[in-house]
């Protein structure tokens, strides 16, 4: 079973649709939505860093927006309890029955705001719901809609009342997209914005998004690029700089996610390219460097893990 040209030709064009409409509204985020395409149609979630007003909020919301499903925003704070999340029991006056009553998990698309604010059985409560798709109140399992996409936002410059994610939690999310402060010519670009005048034209529907899910699988990788991906992860436990390297698991996420960045952008193969653009962000908040590494970096333990990843990649032969 092959994917149609007409299907790889329709989601290459609609997502750089997308992406264009979303730019015109918030300036330099094209990368930023292109990560969440490939995160959402691998299956998986994503966590957007950076400091306040870079826009990690608005970013959510448009691309929701053009997905037609249901969005919900969650804004994390120190004194929420799991429940708040996952939905409780209420008692009915009228059947004289308890009743399930849904938390804001129940949802296609879940903005999960400043994620660090909130304690860890919070953390975990949402996180494991993220990996098993459903939440378990009072002994019942309730099954998750489909897609479920959860974006998630931090910032790694307030410490007081945060709650960091441990690195466990961390590798539930297959992306950690940092954001930065915009270009000169793209500041000027957000002044001159007119938002008034642009509306979304371009659409996915929640039942293509799944039929793009499936297709990802049908994306062929060579044996050569397996072992490619094998080598990577390989030399990432053993550079000299890694304290912990990626895992096996990492490894398996890498092979879904170049798949779907290929499907994005219009191949039903995958390309040493599509390595190279996700490599960062699916390896930045996955690997732990020994101390000396981060004490020679002038930059923060961030910009030092990119300039080790950049450098085991260098050092891996690219197949031909």
């Amino acid at each position: 079973m092959s994917i149609e040209v007409k299907d790889l030709s329709f989601i290459r064009n609609t997502v750089n649709s997308i992406t264009e409409e979303i730019d015109k509204r918030i300036i330099g985020s094209q990368n930023t939505v292109k990560f969440m395409f490939i995160a959402i149609t691998s299956g998986n979630h994503i966590l957007l860093e950076g400091v306040p007003g870079l826009a990690k909020t608005m970013i959510a919301n448009e691309f929701a927006s053009h997905l037609k499903m249901p969005f919900k925003r969650v804004q994390f704070t120190p004194d929420m309890l799991p429940s708040d999340i996952t939905g409780n029991m209420v008692f009915n006056l009228e059947t004289r029955k308890l009743e399930f009553r849904e938390g804001p998990i129940f949802t296609n698309v879940l903005l999960a705001d400043e994620i660090n604010r909130t304690p860890s059985k919070v953390q975990s409560a949402l996180l494991e719901s993220m990996e098993e798709r459903h939440v378990s109140v009072s002994g019942v399992t309730y099954d998750l809609p489909k897609p479920f996409f959860v974006v998630a936002t931090q910032n790694p410059i307030e410490q007081e009342g945060t709650f960091p994610l441990a690195e466990a939690l961390l590798d539930r999310f297959i992306f950690r997209v940092i954001l930065k402060y915009p270009k000169r010519d793209e500041e000027i670009r957000i002044l001159k914005r007119n938002l008034g005048k642009e509306k979304n034209q371009t659409f996915i529907d929640p039942e293509y998004m799944l039929k793009m899910k499936e297709m990802v699988d049908l994306v062929f990788v060579s044996d050569e690029m397996k072992e490619y991906m094998v080598d990577l992860m390989r030399k990432s436990r053993d550079n000299s700089k890694v304290y912990v390297g990626a895992s096996p698991r990492t490894t398996a996420k890498l092979l879904t996610a170049a798949r779907a960045c290929a499907l994005i952008h219009g191949r039903d193969f995958i390309v040493p390219e599509d390595i190279y653009y996700i490599c960062n962000a699916l390896l930045n908040h996955r690997i732990i460097l020994k101390p000396e590494a981060l004490i020679d970096s002038v930059e923060g333990g961030t910009e030092a893990a990119f300039k080790v990843i950049d450098e085991i990649m260098g050092e891996v032969p690219v197949p031909k």
